[in-house]
């Protein structure tokens, strides 16, 4: 761990613990406005089932939140990030090949999660004005604040994060405040921390064991407070968390008192705001103040989820697992970007999901089906990680057991939700998956295709051609991006452009690696010579949330270079190089198209189209390297994957 990450996790501070509140806990911290009201839902309230309902909801955010998250994964962190695509970084090492394949559900069930969080929280607070306006149509409303919500991304969270905080404290001390009011008329509800409840729950609800569907609810939030460790640091979550799980207690057992004492009744029958307990547990005069206090809440706990896809899509960028698209940083702020299309896909994704839906009662539905798989995908990646860290087996496999024996429990309860909705989060996460499936798959097949030679072999032709003055000189510096891992090896397309496609005589010759490393943040750099003044290789080893902007990176190295002596980049041309004129610097990238010539298999055939077919409408790659166009040269080559063996011919005379 990094000297700043492990400073970040070992200290806690008031302010990072008011960040935290603003930052991590948006999504967990609104689940009080639909929890409740999604057990009971058009059903009789019953008291048995009201403290079923709420000591589930004590348990669940004890074991699954609290045990599994605050306590034990957020000790898996990858020099001080954390994230689903971060653990798995992490346990890559291991060398196990299908460890991917949770690594690719768990981001796509993540990132589909991201599209109906926003809409459900928003919708759910918005609701509140129809305790005055029964009838008015809250959609435009809703559609209105997240249109804003998306607009305001561009310019980063730096300046709206410093509103964050203080209004989650607001939002945590109303929770707690509004709970104790009503505990204090009934404090009998606390006996529904015994666990029997919890138990009783499942026999005497309507809907049966299916409840836990809805129960699910009060811990979605979890896999997110993982992914925003590195914002915040490990400590600061731990201790913030307490102040936060004691407000949402407060205010989830102030709702049960509340209800309790309006036995025999249903929630539509006490009326205010469609029946939401949330509301009905506020004094009339506050209610006006509680409604535009939620919808803040709901719009940072949007937020926080949508700045979290924009970090998750970029590590998976960095990991193969999705095409390169343009991401910028609006601020500073390290870790901080934005990513336009991710953007505006996340935005066309929430409307659709308001107008299909249109209440946040029918979003209920389709909400938890895809983080339930999210996190039962962290839990096998954790199994791993444990093993890693070589926890004793007697500790491991029973706390591993009682996870997965939880969390596909919630996922069997879950599966009702299919037909009422959740297929559309599962959609989601299928093309998801699909595209991370398929852009991975053909990124191996391309490697695997990818003929790789000596550079020792093409050092005495490449001094030759250098000073071959018969051949019109193609650049002062030619400069080579190379996928080659090791520094004595080079593609051999790359020496065929050189020598055979057209003879590009240089003075030097530069090839550059990126090597995208396993930790986050890290930007260090290896030179080796070649050849002295004719042939030198760059590598660079960048962490995955580190920006790929290799025009300046090559910049700050050259400059490095020529300080210690080690190249001189003036001009060769005698008029040029008397007036100490630098040389012009041509970058030169090979783009691969499917050769007409390959004989596919038909799974072969359905991943290489569809690549080159994404590849079509992603980032360029000078533009993903972060090069200017003008100095950018684009060479094509086929790909031929399988050559036909025998084409039949016969010849005649």
């Amino acid at each position: 761990m990094s000297a700043s990450s492990k400073n970040l996790h070992s200290k806690w501070t008031l302010g990072g613990l008011l960040i935290s509140l603003g930052i991590i806990y948006g999504d967990i911290g609104t689940s009080p406005l639909y929890v409740m009201k999604a057990i009971l839902g058009t059903h009789t309230i019953n008291a048995d089932v009201v403290l079923g309902g709420i000591s589930a909801v004590f348990w669940t955010l004890t074991l699954q939140t609290t045990i599994k998250y605050v306590l034990i994964t957020l000790s898996a962190d990858n020099h001080g990030e954390g994230g689903i695509f971060a653990l798995y970084a992490l346990v890559k090492k291991t060398k196990i090949k299908w460890l991917i394949v949770p690594a690719i559900i768990g981001g796509s069930a993540l990132l589909a999660d991201g599209i109906i969080t926003p809409p459900i929280s928003v919708s759910s607070a918005v609701e509140g004005i129809r305790t005055y306006y029964p009838q008015i149509n809250t959609i435009p409303i809703v559609i209105g604040i997240l249109f804003i919500l998306f607009v305001i991304q561009q310019f980063g969270t730096k300046l709206v994060g410093k509103f964050f905080a203080p209004m989650m404290l607001v939002w945590f001390t109303m929770l707690g405040v509004l709970g104790i009011l009503q505990i204090v008329q009934h404090p009998e509800v606390f006996k529904a921390i015994n666990p029997f409840y919890a138990y009783q729950l499942l026999r005497i609800h309507p809907d049966g064991f299916f409840v836990l569907g809805f129960v699910f609810l009060c811990t979605t939030g979890a896999e997110a407070l993982y992914s925003d460790m590195g914002h915040c640091g490990r400590k600061n979550i731990r201790i913030s968390w307490i102040f936060v799980k004691t407000a949402l207690i407060l205010n989830y057992f102030g709702q049960a008192a509340f209800l309790i004492h309006h036995e025999g009744e249903t929630l539509q029958s006490l009326g205010g705001n469609n029946g939401n307990p949330f509301y009905l547990i506020m004094a009339d005069w506050f209610q006006p103040f509680g409604i535009v206090i939620a919808t803040m809440a709901a719009v940072i706990a949007s937020q926080a989820l949508i700045s979290g896809s924009f970090t998750l899509i970029n590590e998976a960028m960095r990991l193969n697992f999705w095409p390169k698209v343009r991401i910028k940083y609006p601020t500073e702020v390290q870790g901080q970007l934005y990513i336009p299309s991710i953007n505006w896909l996340l935005f066309i994704g929430c409307v659709g999901i308001v107008l299909h839906f249109e209440e946040s009662s029918n979003m209920e539905h389709a909400y938890g089906l895809a983080i339930i798989l999210c996190m039962i995908m962290t839990t096998i990646l954790l199994n791993f990680y444990l093993i890693m860290k070589r926890v004793k087996l007697y500790f491991m496999i029973p706390l591993i057991t009682i996870y997965l024996v939880i969390e596909f429990s919630f996922l069997a309860a879950n599966i009702t939700k299919f037909t009422e909705g959740g297929y559309v989060t599962l959609i989601i996460a299928l093309l998801l998956i699909s595209v991370m499936f398929i852009w991975y798959t053909a990124k191996k097949i391309n490697k695997s295709y990818t003929k790789i030679v000596k550079i020792n072999d093409y050092k005495k032709v490449l001094s030759e051609l250098s000073a071959d003055l018969s051949i019109p000189k193609y650049a002062t510096h030619l400069v080579y991006m190379t996928n080659a891992g090791r520094a004595d090896e080079i593609e051999e397309k790359v020496m065929y452009s050189i020598l055979q496609k057209r003879p590009k005589r240089a003075d030097i010759y530069w090839f550059v690696h990126v090597n995208i490393l396993s930790e986050p943040y890290k930007t260090e750099y290896r030179v080796s010579e070649i050849l002295k003044d004719d042939l030198y290789r760059i590598d660079f080893n960048l962490g995955f949330r580190e920006p790929t902007k290799i025009n300046l990176l090559f910049r700050e190295v050259i400059k490095d270079m020529v300080k210690n002596g080690e190249v001189d980049i003036t001009s060769r041309y005698e008029s040029l190089n008397k007036n100490n004129i630098i040389g012009d610097f041509k970058f030169v990238l090979s783009e691969k198209f499917l050769s007409n010539d390959n004989v596919l298999k038909w799974h072969e055939n359905i991943i290489m189209s569809t690549y080159f077919a994404i590849k079509k409408i992603c980032l360029s790659e000078e533009s993903a390297f972060g090069l200017d166009s003008s100095s950018v040269k684009i060479e094509k080559f086929p790909m031929v994957l399988h050559i036909p063996e025998n084409m039949g011919l016969t010849r005649v005379k």
